[in-house]
């Protein structure tokens, strides 16, 4: 296997030199793209070392010192580094230098993507646009002036203010933009093409009116109304629970297709994967109403939490993300239901999340040693982190955490900062120690609390004793124990008792003893997620119920249907003769009758999902536990068929509204239908929905219940859905997706045949995972097929992207390294593709960092 040199942390060192101007001029070309970058640069300190800077992939064509032209002999180059000695205290350099955006499928730094040339400089891409110190810490203020063909490339756009623009000759223009506030070069953007262009304004709570302009492609401008909506409200919520105002004059978002993310903050100018931008009624479904939503929150919300004051360097990644994904997390709880969002959110911590934490890339939210800072774009930095510092305004209270928040930027603002630097800020403002709450940062896999408890009737006094406990994780980490926020709702089975409250676990073991308690009761543990911990307590079915039906907070009712759930599949995954309790069904018969909103009901009838599972099981044999849940979704469709028919046809309805009760009414009335799916006459409900649907929620849970569940006509709705759809991008990413997870034994062959599609496109990152990637996280019966097909399927489509896009690869490549999850059997039929996959030529650092980890 390849060798590689990691970084570390520890050995983080202040650049010998500022660049505190940076003034590009870049004259657009598909393959020889002319880039003049004019620099001020000084040293820091006093020294003669000599000025590195990075880049790769480019031509360089020319390199001056203030008006000084440097021959070969003078600087130093080679694949990665410009080396430049001999230099003053100040100076002028320029470096002028030639790309390629057509041969660029990496899609980092420029490349060009059908008719639109865009960038993506998050974490390293600056190095394939110019030479630069491309480090997070080296902060300047940026004017971009670009050139291109004025009919072709109408609209020129990059970061900031536009301060000028001009026709040039032959048919040429250029557009001037100027970004006032100092940024690091990862923060960098350039789009230029043909769009819709949709236009509105918001005005700011001191008066100022921002120019917002959404760019879409041609066709599509009724399809990103939801999104400027989305933008509006984003900006007030910001302005009213965090008193942040935006500060420039206009806000730019892009929608492209080809993009490696999800989305991206550059200042001023946002650029999005159009699946999180395109949204109308009839091609979008609930789920991408509301993702639209929040992904557009989440990079506005980096305006303050990353740009205005980012990371010192990538280690400190968690700093803007953990926090920005909390803040949309909050935005989203208020826009719709907290607790639906909340179980959301909860859902991937406990499938995705938990697994990571588990397998060979298993790192703290801080990691102390990268080699590919792309593979650090993980569940842990995001989702961890964000439950990181729920924790922290779970311990300090809201209005704390706000005066954290304001002494923060009060300090940093315009810096480039560490995670040391955020906590500290939070602990002066509340006047809380938080030195222990720290090692959440620095310490990487899963705190397992072990509760018991003891009830004492003749003193009346309950107690609960908690233990902590940190299994050993790949990185063979020391473990400390940990500042762990508990919440605690105690029930009785009458509903006639108070108590509860705020836990703080900080020892090995704690034991708290609660007073006046007339009946042992229940404890309903880590109410609302409190801590992105695992439980260990053991609950009876009774206490189950009692929780289901009589805890005060809903998360907790729903957390206890998850748990019973889990026991009978845990059991059901060794015994699949196990017998029953009808005390499951009439559990969920009290759900259904229940007056809760029905969103909330939709979450307590989804069983726990094969990841979910397979986090919490010991050596996974995947055929058992996808036969356990199975079985245990029949025996409640079985028991509860009349029930869920009765519902579902009262939720049936000609009219489509978009508000919270039409969203969960939808919600709810899937999921019956996906339990009656297993029972007699399933064939014709799905058709028949599918048929009067007046929706894309509706339609694509008819074809997904048929594709899970092989009905007769899945292929005639495929292809009637395909039919109707073909030519939307995004509809069509759903439609591969759908065929990726049909529950049949010829799936590998579908989905093989299907790589030569007309409408599929290896090199366009939706369509490879949409396609390649819901097979492998989502068809857990034939990706973990007994005879190797789908790890053979999986390794095919590794080896093209590891030369095509090593990004996407890398992405890819998760349910195939986390095989110490699984069982022996299953264990040695993917690490012999891993091992495959090892001895590939070229073999990107993107692949390489993960496979030395798991193979290792």
């Amino acid at each position: 296997m390849t060798e590689f040199s990691p970084r570390y942390l520890k050995d983080y060192q202040v650049p010998d030199y500022k660049i505190t101007t940076v003034n590009l001029t870049i004259e657009l070309d598909d393959t020889k793209t002319v880039v003049t970058n004019v620099m001020e640069v000084s040293k820091v300190g006093v020294h003669q070392r000599a000025l590195t800077l990075d880049g790769e992939h480019m031509q360089l064509m020319s390199v001056m010192v203030n008006k000084d032209k440097l021959t070969a002999s003078q600087y130093q180059l080679n694949e990665s580094t410009l080396t430049i000695a001999d230099l003053p205290e100040q100076f002028t350099l320029t470096i002028t230098t030639q790309i390629n955006p057509v041969a660029n499928t990496a899609l980092e730094g420029l490349y060009k993507s059908a008719d639109v040339y865009c960038t993506q400089c998050e974490a390293e891409g600056f190095r394939r646009i110019t030479y630069f110190l491309d480090r997070p810490d080296v902060m300047a203020v940026y004017t971009t002036k670009i050139i291109a063909d004025k009919t072709s490339f109408p609209f020129l756009l990059a970061n900031g203010n536009k301060v000028e623009q001009g026709d040039l000759s032959n048919n040429m223009h250029f557009v001037t933009w100027h970004d006032p506030f100092p940024k690091p070069c990862y923060l960098f953007a350039l789009v230029a093409g043909d769009f819709d262009l949709l236009e509105d304004s918001f005005t700011t709570k001191s008066g100022r009116v921002v120019k917002l302009e959404l760019f879409v492609d041609k066709g599509n401008l009724s399809r990103s109304e939801h999104a400027m909506v989305s933008l509006k409200k984003s900006m007030l919520w910001d302005e009213q629970q965090f008193n942040l105002e935006y500060d420039l004059d206009i806000y730019m978002i892009v929608a492209v297709d080809f993009f490696n993310m999800g989305a991206m903050e550059n200042k001023g100018l946002n650029v999005f994967n159009s699946k999180f931008v395109l949204a109308d009624d009839l091609s979008a479904t609930d789920d991408d109403f509301f993702n639209v939503e929040a992904v557009i929150a989440h990079e506005y919300f980096h305006n303050w939490t990353g740009n205005r004051v980012t990371c010192r360097d990538w280690f400190q990644l968690s700093l803007k993300e953990g926090l920005t994904v909390f803040r949309d997390q909050q935005f989203s709880a208020d826009m719709h239901s907290s607790t639906v969002t909340r179980i959301k959110n909860v859902k991937i911590v406990r499938a995705q999340q938990f697994a990571e934490d588990a397998g060979p890339m298993a790192h703290p939210i801080r990691p102390e040693k990268v080699m590919e800072m792309n593979n650090f774009y993980t569940l842990t930095v995001y989702e961890k982190g964000s439950e990181v510092i729920r924790m922290m305004h779970t311990i300090l209270g809201d209005d704390a955490f706000k005066a954290g928040i304001k002494l923060y930027f009060e300090r940093h603002d315009g810096q480039a900062v560490t995670c040391d630097d955020f906590v500290a800020a939070m602990s002066d403002a509340s006047n809380t120690d938080l030195s222990q709450f720290k090692y959440w940062y620095s310490q990487s896999g899963t705190p397992e609390l072990s509760v018991s408890d003891e009830y004492d009737a003749k003193s009346n006094t309950y107690q609960l004793t908690i233990e902590q406990n940190h299994p050993e994780t790949h990185d063979k980490q020391e473990k400390h124990n940990l500042h762990i926020p508990i919440n605690v709702e105690l029930i009785t089975s009458d509903n006639n008792l108070n108590q509860g409250g705020l836990l703080h676990s900080k020892q090995k073991t704690q034991t708290w003893t609660f007073e006046n308690v007339f009946t042992k009761p229940v404890p309903a543990l880590l109410g609302n997620f409190s801590a992105p911990v695992k439980l260990n307590y053991q609950y009876n079915d009774q206490d189950l119920n009692v929780l289901m039906v009589n805890a005060s907070d809903e998360f907790n009712r729903w957390d206890a249907g998850q748990k019973l759930f889990a026991g009978y599949i845990k059991q059901l995954v060794n015994n699949a003769e196990l017998e029953l309790p009808m005390q499951i069904a009439e559990a969920l018969a009290q759900v259904l009758n229940s007056d809760a909103d029905n969103a909330f009901k939709a979450e307590q009838l989804v069983l726990p999902s094969f990841d979910e599972m397979a986090a919490a099981i010991d050596e996974v044999n995947p055929g058992a536990l996808v036969r356990a849940i199975s079985i245990l979704k029949r025996f409640i469709a079985e028991q509860l068929q009349s029930k869920f028919i009765a519902t579902y046809q009262s939720l049936c309805t000609n009219e489509f509204a978009k508000d919270g009760a039409a969203i969960g009414n939808r919600a709810l009335k899937n999921v019956c239908l996906d339990y009656l799916a297993l029972l007699d006459g399933a064939n014709e409900l799905v058709l028949n929905q599918f048929n009067q649907a007046n929706n894309m929620t509706d339609q694509l849970a008819a074809i997904k219940t048929a594709a899970l569940n092989d009905l007769i006509c899945f292929e005639d709705v495929m292809v009637e859905f395909a039919r109707q759809w073909q030519g939307n991008t995004l509809v069509m990413d759903k439609w591969f997706s759908i065929n990726a997870m049909h529950n049949n034994e010829n799936v590998v062959q579908r989905i093989t045949g299907l790589l030569t599609h007309p409408e599929f496109s290896i090199d366009n990152p939706n369509r490879a995972r949409a396609l390649i990637g819901a097979f492998a996280f989502y068809n857990s019966h034939y990706f973990h097929n007994k005879d190797a097909s789908g790890y053979k399927f999986l390794f095919e489509q590794l080896t093209k992207l590891n030369a095509i896009n090593p990004q996407v690869a890398s992405r890819l490549i998760t349910p195939l390294i986390q095989f110490k999850s699984f069982d022996n059997n299953h264990q040695q039929l993917m690490k012999v593709e891993l091992e495959k996959l090892s001895q590939l030529d070229n073999l990107s650092r993107d692949l390489l960092e993960k496979l030395t980890a798991a193979l290792q």
